[in-house]
Formats: structure tokens, sequence, C-alpha cells
């Protein structure tokens, strides 16, 4: 199955990078590897993890204190946002439609 970030989604994914290289890159190459972990598992078990709301689903990171917010549409998914848990929930709904 093929994915796609929301610009948006995909920004908050490289202003995670950022962060965590100005700690140390190796920590910004776990965070990398954690999120592509969590891709790989959302195209492999797309329906894994429950909808909360208008068919959006979340996948937690492993290692990381982040969320990837997705939907499954025909034959791609599109990843709507990659979210500090931290953050205010909801946020990125708009992105949905």
């Amino acid at each position: 199955m093929n994915y796609a970030f929301h610009p948006e989604a995909l920004q908050e994914y490289l202003d995670g990078v950022s962060w965590y290289a100005h700690i140390s890159p190796r920590v910004a190459e776990a965070f990398i590897l954690d999120a592509e972990g969590a891709i790989e598992r959302i195209l492999t078990h797309p329906r894994a993890w429950p909808v909360l709301e208008d068919d959006v689903r979340r996948c937690l990171l492993k290692r990381f204190p982040f969320a990837i917010y997705y939907c499954i549409e025909d034959a791609a998914i599109t990843l709507y946002a990659v979210m500090h848990t931290s953050r205010r929930p909801g946020y990125w709904r708009s992105r949905t439609e």
C-alpha cells in the first residue's frame, strides 16, 4: 500500500527531526527509525489501530512522545499529523477536509 504525508504533517515530522538533531545526531536518527517503524506498521496492518473519529486512526511511536494520525483512503494511506503528544488534541482536524 502507498502512503503520502499531508504537507503540514511532513513539516511536523521534519521539525521533530530538526529538534532532536539539536540534541544529538544519534537521537535524531533514533527518532527517524521510530517514525519509519510506525509508518511501516501502519502500511503492514493499517486497520490495527481503532478509528478515533471520521475514519482517522492513531499510531503511537514506541520510543518518542509522538503519534501519527492517518486515514485509509482507497489504495493509499494519508498521514495527516505527526503530533507531539503534549500538543493540543485535534489541532490537525481541518487537514482531513
